[in-house]
């Protein structure tokens, strides 16, 4: 379906649907995004930024202990090695079931997305929201780095993407999960599988930057723009 198509069909649906049509879309409606639809100039911006370390984390399966291991990586590279806290990126590069990382609270909900994933919480029970995303801590850059209660132990999306993190999200991914959660019943009456796509490229959380490919996007991080690679496969 090409943009002129998707747009009209979306206006058609959203009064049944509730999802919005809009006059763009990131990262376009193609299955595999097209150079012209990849806003090549804010991705070069936020992950080029100057920095004197780069690093990339990969999170396919998901582990909520990712957000664990980058507060981690930001506390040493800052304390222990002693670099800038503005002079450190990271980049959180969340694929597969880990790309929920940066969907709203919207999309948790609508598409039940704590059972799509089979996504359960201390309990067992599904997930129901995106419960990573909001600090807990007041954000005080003169806090002990040892208070657990202190914002440099605070490893909420929200507290790392004011530390300098980047959340980055696939299109591939978004597109796959869309067919997916569509033809597995998880979307809600008249929609279709490209209104699941738009509805949650549209509802990614503040500062999320969408790129074609993760698995390309990380070795254009590695070979560009310098980052040092990190997945966690426990």
């Amino acid at each position: 379906m090409n943009r002129k198509d998707f747009l009209a069909a979306s206006a058609t649906a959203a009064a049944s649907s509730g999802v919005a049509a809009a006059a763009e879309l990131p990262g376009g409606t193609h299955l595999v995004e097209r150079r012209s639809d990849f806003d090549v100039a804010a991705f070069a911006k936020a992950v080029g930024r100057p920095a004197a370390i780069r690093q990339v984390f990969e999170a396919v399966t998901f582990r909520p202990s990712v957000l664990g291991n980058v507060k981690n990586a930001l506390n040493g590279l800052q304390f222990g090695f002693g670099y800038a806290g503005d002079a450190i990126v990271v980049a959180l590069a969340g694929h597969g079931p880990s790309a929920v990382y940066a969907y709203a609270d919207h999309i948790w909900v609508k598409y039940r997305l704590g059972e799509f994933f089979k996504l359960g919480d201390a309990a067992g029970a599904p997930v129901v929201s995106n419960v990573f995303l909001q600090r807990r801590a007041p954000i005080d850059d003169r806090a002990d780095p040892d208070d657990a209660a202190g914002m440099y132990q605070d490893a909420s999306i929200e507290m790392l993407q004011r530390r300098g993190l980047i959340v980055l999200a696939c299109h591939t991914a978004i597109e796959e999960q869309a067919r997916a959660i569509f033809s597995r019943g998880f979307a809600p009456a008249a929609t279709s599988a490209a209104g699941v796509a738009a509805d949650i490229l549209t509802n990614l959380i503040p500062g999320t930057l969408v790129v074609p490919s993760m698995v390309a996007a990380i070795a254009v991080l590695q070979a560009t723009y310098h980052y040092t690679y990190l997945t966690l496969a426990l």
